[in-house]
């Protein structure tokens, strides 16, 4: 491919507009417009063009708009509109199957779709834009729909429960592009809207290393943190005279546990390691650690590796059985998990 062709970005937002959605629909429209204008900002500073799709679902699915520049988007206040069933799997397929139809004939295009809803399906049987009646049939079409795309598309889904996770996965959706929001509140779309610039981040920033597609858009775990993708995100190890790895033996004050274990304590100089799911603030460092040999890795690269922005957002640890991540601490008491280890920059 000739260095002079351009990142070209295809992201749509599948919106969710069933009568469930009315209590939410101007947060809907509010999260959905910060979400653009974080992908002009971004696209800008990464020189990446980015063309937006936004498609919103009920009873049947419409296109409200279709592969636009990002920075001439409006908003979608007077395009949101509620009423109506979930046609679901309608969605996934009329979004992506109009989208394969969008020309790549210059440049390195990558297609990238958010699934938004607050339940299950339960309309796509009688939706005229499904190609099959059959409920059966139609999950069939989402998974080989998926199983066949090619590794510039990444399909992710946001549903509100368990139950709505397992149906993702039976409709071939890879387990770690689908993720759980709170659908009961506000404060939920909003979290939920930190996951998708998360996500986001993470995928325009593997876009300028090459990337051109992921399977794990919603995951810390070993399809993002491994060799080859800390190689890419270009981070070096840091000298092992400048930290200690200690262990956690016990509940404790993480300024308490450094002092008895016979070192000084300064702001922000230890790190803990993340094992629930947390909100990391902006200012936060990240560091890496190569279990195997307890290198670390740290420094700006190591957030952009995880794909968080420059804001505030929420990470939850995943299995990787070669990598661990750790959080630098601002706080005196923030406690420490007995069995886990702590990351002191000297």
């Amino acid at each position: 491919m000739s260095g002079t062709q351009n990142y070209i970005n295809h992201v749509a937002l599948v919106l969710d507009a069933s009568s469930s959605m009315s209590r939410l629909s101007g947060k809907v429209v509010e999260v959905a417009d910060q979400q653009i204008e974080y992908l002009a900002r971004r696209s800008r500073e990464l020189d990446q063009e980015t063309r937006v799709t936004v498609y919103v679902f009920a009873d049947k699915v419409e296109c409200v708009i279709y592969d636009k520049d990002v920075l001439r988007m409006p908003s979608l206040k007077q395009l949101y509109r509620v009423g109506g069933m979930t046609a679901l799997l309608a969605a996934a397929l009329k979004s992506q199957r109009e989208l394969a139809q969008t020309a790549q004939l210059y440049g390195d295009h990558s297609f990238l779709t958010f699934i938004l809803t607050d339940g299950q399906e339960n309309a796509s049987h009688r939706c005229p834009d499904a190609p099959a009646r059959d409920p059966r049939e139609l999950v069939e079409a989402v998974a080989g729909m998926i199983d066949t795309q090619e590794d510039n598309w990444t399909l992710a889904v946001l549903v509100p429960d368990q139950m709505g996770r397992r149906e993702a996965m039976q409709c071939g959706f890879p387990k770690d592009n689908i993720a759980i929001w709170d659908a009961t509140s506000t404060q939920g779309l909003e979290e939920a809207g930190q996951v998708i610039r998360q996500a986001t981040e993470k995928f325009m920033v593997g876009r300028s290393r090459g990337i051109r597609g992921s399977r794990a858009v919603f995951s810390t775990g070993a399809e993002t943190v491994n060799k080859d993708t800390i190689k890419a995100a270009g981070l070096t190890p840091v000298n092992p005279s400048e930290y200690q790895l200690i262990p956690v033996a016990r509940d404790a004050a993480i300024r308490d546990w450094v002092v008895e274990c016979g070192h000084t304590y300064r702001t922000g100089c230890a790190f803990y390691q993340l094992s629930k799911s947390e909100r990391i603030q902006a200012r936060k460092k990240i560091a890496v650690l190569e279990k195997k040999t307890d290198r670390v890795y740290s420094g700006p690269e190591a957030r952009a590796l995880l794909g968080l922005p420059d804001a505030e957002a929420r990470v939850k640890p995943d299995h990787n059985d070669d990598f661990t991540i750790f959080v630098q601490s601002t706080s005196v008491n923030r406690k420490l998990v007995p069995h886990t280890r702590l990351l002191l920059m000297t």
